[in-house]
């Protein structure tokens, strides 16, 4: 009937039918934009000198631009320079706006805010950026996170207020106390 195939031949097989494969996609480069949307650089044709389909190679150049500049931020960020991390990260955000990687800039920003080691911490507006991210970006990965910090944050400010109210309170009690004593020399007198 037939010989058995052998080990080998399975794989020549396999090689083969992945050459093909990777001859005919070999030349398209994939490019991500804004939307998470990947195209192909040979889907851009070119007519009369004019370049269609460009709006969507600028978006990806952008996106391009905004992952660079966040990951210039986090390098910033590890070795503790806030105000580096900052910028690169505002400058992510502009390009990107309401589209992906905004949305991880806007959480890197309030991340930068709620760090205990930044010299510059405003819980305030780590918490109005964390809820940007939860109010503009509803279905982000980092929408999860957010709200967790959200939550922290505002349970924090409730703590911190509780403790200056009870600082008072120490500080009247104290006070009553020495008038009381004082009451009392005056008495044993």
């Amino acid at each position: 009937m037939g010989r058995k195939r052998t080990r080998t031949g399975k794989y020549f097989h396999l090689c083969i039918a992945s050459l093909i494969l990777l001859s005919l996609t070999g030349c398209a480069t994939l490019e991500r934009t804004k939307e998470g949307v990947y195209i192909s650089s040979t889907s851009i044709e070119k007519r009369d000198g004019m370049e269609f389909g460009s709006p969507l190679r600028e978006k990806a150049k952008d996106v391009s631009e905004a992952d660079e500049y966040l990951t210039r931020s986090m390098t910033f960020f590890s070795q503790g320079d806030f105000e580096g991390a900052l910028r690169e990260n505002q400058k992510a955000l502009s390009l990107s706006g309401n589209q992906p990687p905004g949305d991880e800039a806007l959480f890197n920003i309030a991340l930068i805010y709620a760090h205990p080691g930044n010299p510059k911490k405003d819980y305030g507006k780590s918490l109005g950026f964390f809820k940007k991210l939860t109010n503009d970006h509803p279905q982000s990965s980092w929408g999860a996170q957010a709200k967790a910090w959200t939550t922290v944050l505002q349970d924090n400010e409730k703590l911190r207020i509780s403790v200056e109210e009870l600082k008072k309170v120490i500080e009247e009690s104290k006070q009553v106390d020495m008038e009381i004593e004082e009451m009392r020399r005056g008495k044993a007198r």
